[in-house]
Order: structure tokens, then sequence, then C-alpha cells
């Protein structure tokens, strides 16, 4: 039985989440979904007891049964809701509430799926080479939702937007000649917490191409305020664009879409998450300064650097040990060769500006 008191306090933690962190109700939904394992865990004791309770709640969340006949949840489902446990506890100590201040920090860090249902930190990506063969390969000139598909395979790879906000964008918030789309809630587009922001797509020709041309289709055929991965109604084999605003499910549209794309070509299926994965890794093995990775992780809607930084990183390990191991193979750079390469770099003004600098200390 779920004890009234420990439920009230949830509760409480929700509207905080909601008024002073402003969570979005998808946001609040998952929060409550996981925290209410939380409370089945602990049952009639107090959640402030919880340190004492055995098994603790990671070893129970280990035994949760998974989905469709799975014998335990998912890593990923583990980790969601340890983390929602820990970020309650965090808030229930913070606020000062009645047994809550006495809970060590250290125990409430233990709140952490059990160490080997860790995620990998091999993450998945949708690789360059991926997103061009979807994008590029020969479909019917007739089947128009697969015209519409390789579009969007293009697209997600060239903005990294998220699979909610790329489904709900409007044509209106695409702009291919400033090569920028607006990820504004105004418009209609779904970010995730609301969040506001103009974001630019990679200079990729070959998917900037396939872009182009299917911008140019629904511009034809809609109103600006239509989807840009636009509803594509069948009648007897003859397709045609319709002005159907997206529906709350459109992302899983989206998605058993890409299934299909990817079953086309003979790849193994990536979500559509894994190509906002892939926008990042190619934004960031082409980074060349701190500028540049600043530029990538505001490109993707990140707060901080240090987001994009914990996220991407592991994806990049593969690209760490190569350069670490090319490290003895280069030849060691001559300090002409380190000027030349200094040089290289100035534009046209720089460059005028340090010959008047150079004359200046050969005439002393």
């Amino acid at each position: 039985m779920i004890n009234r008191d420990n439920y009230l306090l949830i509760k409480s933690h929700l509207k905080y989440l909601k008024e002073v962190e402003q969570l979005s109700p998808a946001s609040l939904s998952r929060h409550w979904f996981h925290l209410r394992h939380l409370l089945i865990w602990v049952d009639e004791k107090p959640l402030y007891r919880s340190p004492e309770i055995r098994p603790t709640f990671p070893v129970y969340v280990a035994d949760l049964p998974g989905r469709r006949g799975e014998p335990s949840l998912a890593a990923v489902s583990q980790k969601k809701i340890t983390a929602a446990a820990r970020r309650f506890f965090h808030w229930a100590k913070t606020m000062g509430y009645k047994g809550y201040s006495q809970i060590p920090v250290t125990w409430i860090n233990t709140l952490r799926p059990a160490r080997a249902n860790y995620p990998s930190d091999e993450h998945v990506y949708v690789a360059l080479e991926e997103a061009t063969l979807l994008a590029t390969f020969q479909v019917n000139q007739n089947d128009l939702a697969l015209q519409r598909d390789q579009a969007a395979a293009a697209m997600l790879f060239l903005s990294g937007a998220r699979g909610g906000a790329f489904a709900s964008l409007p044509i209106e918030a695409v702009d291919i000649e400033a090569r920028c789309i607006q990820q504004w809630p105004e418009l209609g587009v779904r970010t995730k917490n609301g969040k506001k922001a103009t974001t630019f797509l990679l200079p990729i020709p070959r998917l900037m191409d396939v872009v182009e041309v299917w911008d140019a289709t629904v511009r034809h055929a809609l109103p600006p305020s239509a989807p840009w991965f636009a509803p594509i109604q069948n009648n007897w084999g003859d397709q045609r664009l319709i002005d159907n605003p997206p529906g709350e499910t459109r992302h899983q549209i989206l998605n058993r879409r890409l299934k299909l794309l990817f079953a086309s070509v003979g790849l193994a299926y990536k979500s559509a998450h894994k190509f906002r994965h892939g926008h990042a890794v190619y934004g960031l093995q082409h980074a060349q300064t701190m500028a540049d990775y600043k530029a990538v992780s505001l490109n993707l809607m990140h707060n901080d650097i240090k987001i994009t930084d914990s996220i991407y990183a592991p994806i990049l390990s593969e690209e760490v040990k190569n350069r670490i191991g090319a490290l003895g193979n280069k030849p060691l750079a001559t300090p002409d060769d380190e000027l030349e390469s200094y040089f290289q770099s100035l534009s046209n003004e720089q460059l005028s500006r340090a010959l008047v600098i150079i004359a200046e200390r050969l005439s002393r």
C-alpha cells in the first residue's frame, strides 16, 4: 500500500519542477511515471527511511520486468528511474523536510543503475556515409512518401534536430537559402522543455541537394504553416501531399518511416535521435577551435558545453583512440612550419597589419 505522506511529497516535488524549474507537461508526466516506482518500492514506510530498506532501490529496479516479455527493464529506463529518485531526494534534503535532512548525500548518490546495467559508452549514431546512402539511393519517382523520407533523413543529419521538433517543423520555419531552421514553439515546433532557438544546417552539398528538392516540392503544394515532413494521402497508388497539422504521435510515424527507409537500403535501423548523434559527431570531429566546439553545442540547443561533452565524448572515443595512436607517427613540426601555418590562418587584413608590425620591428 502506498504511504499517503510519501505520495503528497512526491506531488509537491512535481509541482516544484513545474513552477520553479519549468519542466514541460511531457517531462512532468515522465517524472511521475518514474517516481511511482519509488512509491511502490518503499511501500508503507516513510521515504526518509529509504537508506534502511532492502533490497535497495537500484536492485529493485534491476529486477523489474521489461516490456514485451523481456526479463528486465532496458538499461536506459533503469538509468532514468534512478535519476528521478536521486533528483527527488536531493530536493527533499535541500528543502529541509523532516527526516530528509539527515539522509547522507553519499547515499543519495548511490541511486544509480546496478553497475552491470549501465548503457554502453559506445553510443550508436548515423554516420555521414549512412545518411548519404539513405538520402540519395534511387527510388521510384512516383513514390512521394519515400522521397519525403529521404529528405527527412538528410534534414535530420544536417540539422541535428530532435525527432519531435523535426516532425512538427512547419515549412515557414525552414530557410534553405540561409541554411537555418527556426525551432520556435510559437510556430508549433515541439522542442524539448519548450526551448527556442534558430539553428543551422551543416554545409554538406549532397544532403543539401536532397533537402532543397523536397523543400521546393512542399512549398509549391502546401501553405507555409503545413509540416515540412508533410502527411501524404494514398488513394489507389496515387500519392499527394495534404495540409494536416502534425498529431501527437507524428514523431512515432517518423521513426516507422525511417525503419522502412533503412530496410529499403539494407541497413540496420537507427532511430531519428541517432541522426542527431551523427550530426554532433560530424560537427565535433571537424571542430578545430573551442569556438567551433561551442558552436556545435549551441546548434544542439544545449545550455552548457559540458552537456555536449558529457553526451558525445563517449561517442568520440574511437576518434580519440585514432588521434592518440597517430601522434607518434607524425613528423614534429618545425618552427618554420608553425609560422607558415599561422600566416595561412590570417585574413588579408590581418596579414597587412602583420606586415606593418614586422616592418616597424625590422626598422628598429
